[in-house]
């Protein structure tokens, strides 16, 4: 919801996280924050078994190209996220458009009944169910590459530990930087991603298209 709405004179925007959980739950009630629960659901599984699947095939391919450690770690990432980007898109778009509906939970279509009403209107390509492709795949790829990258560098860098609990404290701060980092950087994709796949300002016009445009748009506009 924070990503969708445009800057201050949006009159559907939240002053804060606090106001927006308040004003789901007065508006849409309880079932409101779990709106669009069933696509990320059902794409976790292939989700997660394509990152990791790719990203030590791609690392195990970047090991004849005599690259640093360190930078194929990151490329190999990369190309985990934008792998996993094509898998995850169409869930992507349904979950979104589910989201930003601002009806009571009970009033909406189920996942199915929307994917169905998304492909009968914009079919399965850049206006239907793959919509906001682009930014999808820089939301994956770069929070992939600077997740993985900077994950193993540092987890070689810092001695193993032999205590257990000091080990697993060790992996989960790393785990915890290194998603944070990538969190930041990788930000500016996720609008434009949900700018791109929500619903637009003016019906029927198309404001945000493409995913470097709607950067641009949002910038020039909200700073």
């Amino acid at each position: 919801r924070f990503q969708i709405q445009r800057g201050k004179t949006d009159p559907t925007s939240y002053k804060s996280l606090g106001d927006c959980f308040r004003t789901i739950f007065q508006r849409e009630g309880l079932l409101g924050f779990y709106k669009g629960i069933l696509p990320p659901v059902l794409a976790e599984t292939p989700k997660r078994a394509v990152k990791f699947f790719t990203f030590e095939q791609y690392k195990k391919l970047l090991g004849y190209a005599s690259l640093p450690p360190g930078l194929a770690f990151a490329v190999a990432g990369l190309g985990s996220g934008l792998t996993e980007a094509v898998v995850v898109n169409p869930f992507e778009v349904v979950k979104v458009t589910l989201q930003t509906n601002q009806n009571a939970f009970t009033e909406q279509p189920s996942s199915f009944v929307q994917a169905q009403q998304i492909i009968k209107t914009g079919g399965l390509g850049f206006q239907g169910l793959n919509k906001g492709l682009t930014a999808t795949l820089g939301r994956h790829g770069v929070f992939n590459m600077v997740y993985f990258g900077f994950y193993f560098n540092v987890k070689n860098i810092l001695p193993v530990n032999k205590e257990p609990n000091l080990e697993f404290l060790r992996k989960f701060g790393i785990g915890l930087v290194s998603g944070t980092i990538a969190s930041i950087i990788n930000i500016p994709f996720d609008v434009a991603k949900s700018r791109i796949q929500g619903p637009q300002p003016v019906p029927g016009e198309i404001k945000y298209r493409t995913c470097f445009k709607t950067m641009a748009t949002v910038y020039k506009e909200e700073g």
